[in-house]
């Protein structure tokens, strides 16, 4: 298993920084958050591309995803959606990233399916994939499932498992990976205080099933990708993330 640390742990930090704290922690990747504080957007540039492009290869890490914000299922027409997912993935393909979270932002299974199918019909066919993340209206396996299962592009598309989410609307870890096996793009490793309390803590130390998790993942042999997602950007008073990346690199040791 390689460990990738999220840039949504580094809030208004430039990308150098967070290539080093990466580095320093043991990474082998990043999850890149598109926001103009992190210096990686949908309006970045040529230059700028070029430079952060240069930036990471020059680090030797890899590009896991850029963590968009487009929301594939949202109430109302497709076109700006799929403009956003298509602007996403051609920045990814230009950062050399693997591929785009999208979240559902809706319960529109045929919508999101829709648009994710347009999206990849403009870029090409070997170029970056759209995964979807278990989240807001669709925090469980079994949703995000039945969608990439609709869009029906399984080279293309794949499914973010993010530990907190469907467990904390009562989807058990074995639930989960059963739903997200045959689609299961990288996996989002985090720890919180309850099922109702999010408040990020030190792995380990809170209530997310973060062993349960990672001995499905192990037991299935999972030799794909973890990512640190250290919400400090939503919750500054906590921990810096070079101080919880010791403890990723312990879960990804025990459970590759």
């Amino acid at each position: 298993m390689k460990l990738a640390v999220s840039t949504l742990g580094t809030p208004g930090q430039p990308l150098a920084e967070a290539i080093a704290i990466a580095l320093a922690g043991g990474c082998d990747g990043l999850e890149l958050r598109l926001h103009p504080d992190m210096g990686v957007h949908l309006d970045m540039t040529e230059a700028e591309v070029a430079a952060a492009k240069q930036a990471i290869a020059a680090s030797g890490l890899q590009v896991l995803a850029l963590a968009g914000y487009a929301r594939a299922a949202a109430p109302g027409t497709d076109t700006s959606v799929v403009d956003e997912i298509v602007r996403g993935l051609r920045l990814a393909d230009a950062l050399g990233a693997q591929g785009l979270r999208v979240f559902p932002g809706g319960s529109d299974t045929a919508a999101a399916a829709r648009r994710i199918r347009a999206a990849l019909a403009e870029t090409p066919g070997d170029g970056p994939r759209v995964f979807l993340e278990t989240h807001d209206e669709m925090p469980t396996g079994d949703a995000v499932a039945r969608v990439l299962d609709a869009a029906d592009l399984p080279r293309r598309t794949g499914a973010i498992w993010d530990i907190l989410h469907p467990w904390r609307h009562g989807e058990s870890p074995d639930r989960t990976y059963k739903a997200l096996k045959a689609c299961l793009g990288y996996v989002q490793i985090k720890d919180a205080v309850s099922a109702t309390e999010t408040v990020p803590v030190l792995l380990g130390t809170g209530a997310v099933p973060l062993r349960a998790a990672g001995e499905l993942l192990h037991g299935a042999g999972y030799a794909g990708w973890a990512s640190l997602e250290w919400e400090r950007t939503w919750y500054p008073q906590v921990e810096p993330v070079a101080e919880v990346l010791p403890g990723a690199r312990r879960w990804v040791s025990e459970y590759s």
